[in-house]
C-alpha cells in the first residue's frame, strides 16, 4: 500500500547473496535488489516529517545477515563526542541511532535480540527474555555484531553485519523470522521514535515482541529474488 509518498509493507525480505559483506560494504552492487523498508512513522504510527525518514534492507548468506539503513538527515546529530567501537555502548539509544530487533520464533515470543548503530558506528547488541513479570536483558550477549557509518551532510548511511551463529541459527527452508526496524533522532522535547511497524505505545516504546513481523529470507535468481527452498 502506498499512503502519503511511502509504501507501507508487512513482511521485510531478505536477499541471499554468496558472497559475505562487511558492515561497511555500502557500495556493493546487490544492496540496488532487495526492497526497502520505510520507517517513516512514529511509534504512535504517525506520519514522521521527511527528514527523519529511513528505510532499510537485507542480505544475507549462510554466514551471516547484512542490513543498511538510508536515513534523511535534515538536524545535527546527536552523537558521543568520545565514541568506543571496539565495545558495546550501553545507553547508546539515547543518541542518533538504528535498530533492528529480530527473532526466529513465530508464535509465542520468549527471547528476541536487539542491534543498534550510531553515527559514530559505535554499536550494541543485546539478548531480551520475555518473562510474564517483565522483560529480562543480558547485557553481557555477544554475537560478534560488527558496524560502520557513512556521514554525508543530509543522509546518512548505517550498516550491520550480524552472524547466525549467536542468533541460533542460519534461517531454514521454508522458514519465517520476525523482526522490526527502528529509528531514534533528535533531542528532547521533539525526538523522535520512528518506527517501521508503529508499536502504538502510550509512551515511546519499541520493546513490543507482538509488533515483530515476518522477515522472509529469499534468494537470487538471476536478477530475480525467487523465495528461498
Amino acid at each position: 500500500m502506498v499512503a502519503r509518498g511511502y509504501e507501507i509493507t508487512n513482511i521485510v525480505e531478505a536477499l541471499r547473496v554468496e558472497h559475505d559483506l562487511a558492515a561497511g560494504d555500502f557500495d556493493d552492487d546487490a544492496w540496488a535488489r532487495p526492497r526497502a523498508a520505510q520507517i517513516a512513522r512514529y511509534w504512535s504510527g504517525e506520519d514522521a516529517p521527511p527528514g527523519r525518514r529511513a528505510e532499510a534492507r537485507a542480505l544475507w548468506n549462510e554466514r551471516a545477515l547484512a542490513v543498511r539503513f538510508d536515513c534523511q538527515q535534515a538536524e545535527p546529530l546527536v552523537v558521543s563526542a568520545a565514541p568506543r567501537l571496539d565495545q558495546k555502548t550501553i545507553g547508546l539509544w539515547d543518541r542518533d541511532v538504528c535498530e533492528l530487533f529480530i527473532t526466529p520464533e513465530r508464535e509465542a515470543i520468549r527471547h528476541y535480540f536487539e542491534f543498534e548503530v550510531a553515527p559514530t558506528g559505535e554499536w550494541i547488541d543485546l539478548k531480551l527474555t520475555v518473562r510474564p513479570q517483565g522483560r529480562e536483558t543480558d547485557w553481557h550477549f555477544h554475537s560478534g555484531v560488527n558496524a560502520a557509518a557513512r556521514v554525508r551532510p543530509d543522509s546518512l548511511t548505517l550498516g550491520l553485519r550480524v552472524p547466525w551463529k549467536h542468533l541460533g541459527h542460519a534461517p531454514r527452508a521454508g522458514e519465517r523470522w520476525r523482526c522490526n526496524l527502528f529509528r531514534c533522532v533528535g533531542r528532547d522535547p521533539s525526538r523522535g521514535y520512528l518506527a517501521w511497524q508503529p508499536t502504538h505505545t502510550p509512551e515511546p516504546s519499541f520493546h513490543v515482541p507482538d509488533k515483530l513481523v515476518v522477515a522472509r529470507p529469499r534468494r537470487f535468481a538471476g536478477k530475480r529474488a525467487a523465495r528461498w527452498s
